[in-house]
């Protein structure tokens, strides 16, 4: 019985979430997807210049 709580409790608090509507969801959606591509080179950028230190020394 506790499980069936849980989900009654679950459901009632995700009736008081407040959804992004369709321009913020996409304006959300460009902001993670640029930040995330952003990331990811600079780590490749990184990796490539230690990648070239190491190769200097071995």
């Amino acid at each position: 019985m506790k499980i069936v709580k849980f989900f009654k409790n679950v459901s009632r608090e995700m009736k008081k979430v407040s959804w992004p509507k369709g321009r913020e969801l996409t304006s959300y959606t460009i902001t993670v997807l640029t930040t995330v591509a952003f990331v990811a080179v600079f780590f490749a950028v990184v990796d490539l210049g230690i990648t070239q230190i190491l190769n200097l020394f071995f």
